[in-house]
């Protein structure tokens, strides 16, 4: 059986395990830090958040063990730019990266963050944190290298053009290329997030006796849509009727001599492998809590689980078939409230009320002011989060956004602004043949956005549009 299908079946052990001997527990005084991101995985995909078809028994167990958000919110629509408010505590219309923007004609890479940007990691490592990143970057090489920005190991995907594939030639490991034998274009020996996984047990066994953060962005389960043919695989092989995606299709080319590195690979059963995606993720996450759970490091780990924006329609996946962006509309890209909804569940034993659930507003910005109190580290100047910590610890004092921007300026420019139960949506900003218009919603009565209301609310219009205006500071290589 495969060995992570053994894995996932260990944790669920483990998880229904009432009388078992706890091993000691180690007092760190500061506690450990694991944050968890899925990339493009929906609100929707999990069985926490109603998923019925595609199984996740250990997320639905963390959810249990702590606090599901139902109103947390990703940092942008696509990856990189969710991933610099992360790590910033600052919004699109501040952080320095805020689109997947390249690096540069033959350059590898992404746009780095400046070398004056603190960090996450950075404020955890003046805290005495061992710090490790284990999975996708896409913040660019040099200045921006995780290395560079305060992760003592990073080992993974720099550039987020190559984690279109699964099976690439070589994965970063610090200043690094690790090489992948046997994936070579053609042969497809390496799962490549299988060896990230190893890579994120390993830190957490080598760092057991100190304060540690480990920041898992995992690839799973953008597209490519591909999976071992596994046992986790088998669970799903054969339950759905199945459109095969081809080459046919754009943007896609097979494992092969003329492969295309940063194109997709065709799918026979595309249902059934992303249904395995989402599983795997699953697997991974049962093996994190397993090993926590064995260091003895339970009742001092914070454990954070969410992911980077809304559901990706591309490489064959099907988010409309799985409701993967459960009731709300839009997908990645969108700044409706699909494209921007984040699954979110926080876990600190005998600190985080077990089974709770919160629908405070939340977004990712929020993150590093709240580690910061938990960890009691200096909070980085000119942040736009809040500590959400008051809410995980059950607490009436919780301070509120007085509301949450985000800039895109892909397809002529995109803003979204939520501010209380109003949520403006602006597309098309820079069209000067055709501009887009301001629309309005309600979300207390109309989460789905289906009715745009801005031509009978004529002042919040004008309210929002000025909130969208000061929000924003300029940005020469993303402008809008």
């Amino acid at each position: 059986m495969n060995r992570i299908v053994v894995i996932l079946i260990v944790s669920l052990l483990f998880l229904g395990c009432k009388n078992e001997q706890k091993p000691v527990v180690n007092t760190n005084q500061k506690p450990n830090i694991i944050y968890i991101l899925a990339d493009d995985m929906g609100i929707g995909d999990l069985g926490a958040y109603g998923q019925e078809i595609i199984k996740t028994p250990n997320l639905d167990a963390l959810a249990a063990k702590g606090m599901k958000f139902t109103q947390h919110y990703s940092g942008s629509a696509v990856c990189a730019p969710s991933r610099s408010t992360l790590m910033t505590g600052k919004h699109t219309g501040h952080t320095p990266i805020r689109g997947n923007k390249e690096a540069g004609k033959g350059l590898e890479g992404q746009v780095p963050l400046p070398a004056e940007t603190i960090t996450l990691a950075e404020m955890l490592k003046e805290q005495g944190y061992a710090t490790g990143m284990f999975g996708k970057w896409g913040l660019g090489f040099e200045e921006g290298d995780p290395n560079s920005q305060g992760f003592d190991e990073f080992y993974g995907y720099n550039c987020q053009k190559l984690a279109h594939r699964y099976y690439p030639p070589y994965l970063n490991h610090n200043q690094k290329r690790d090489s992948l034998k046997g994936n070579d274009g053609t042969n497809t020996a390496i799962y490549s997030q299988d060896k990230i996984q190893d890579h994120t047990i390993k830190f957490i066994d080598d760092n057991k006796d100190k304060p540690f953060f480990a920041y898992v962005p995992l690839a799973l389960p953008h597209a490519e849509i591909i999976s071992p043919k596994d046992s986790i695989f088998k669970m799903y092989d054969g339950k759905f009727k199945e459109t095969p995606y081809t080459e046919d299709n754009k943007y896609t080319s097979d494992y092969g001599p003329n492969m295309v590195w940063y194109e997709y690979c065709s799918v026979e059963k595309p249902k059934a492998t992303y249904a395995a995606m989402i599983t795997r993720i699953d697997a991974y996450v049962g093996q994190i809590l397993a090993k926590v759970k064995e260091l003895g490091l339970e009742e001092n780990t914070v454990i954070m689980f969410a992911s980077d924006n809304g559901p990706s329609p591309e490489g064959g996946a099907s988010p409309d078939f799985f409701k993967s962006n459960s009731h709300f509309r839009g997908y990645k890209r969108d700044l409706y409230e699909g494209g921007l909804r984040a699954p979110f569940i926080a876990v600190w034993p005998n600190k985080i009320k077990a089974g709770s659930e919160s629908n405070h507003i939340s977004a990712f910005w929020d993150i590093v002011p709240t580690i910061s109190e938990i960890t009691s580290a200096k909070t980085p100047n000119n942040i736009d989060g809040i500590s959400f910590l008051p809410t995980l610890m059950g607490k009436k004092e919780q301070k509120q956004h007085d509301y949450l921007y985000w800039e895109f300026n892909i397809k002529t420019g995109r803003k979204a602004i939520r501010k209380d139960v109003w949520k403006g949506v602006w597309y098309n900003i820079n069209n000067k043949k055709k501009p887009g218009s301001f629309e309005l919603y309600n979300l207390s009565t109309d989460i789905a956005e289906e009715t745009n209301i801005a031509n009978e609310n004529p002042e919040i219009v004008k309210e929002l549009k000025q909130l969208m205006k000061e929000a924003s500071i300029p940005s020469e290589l993303f402008p809008i």
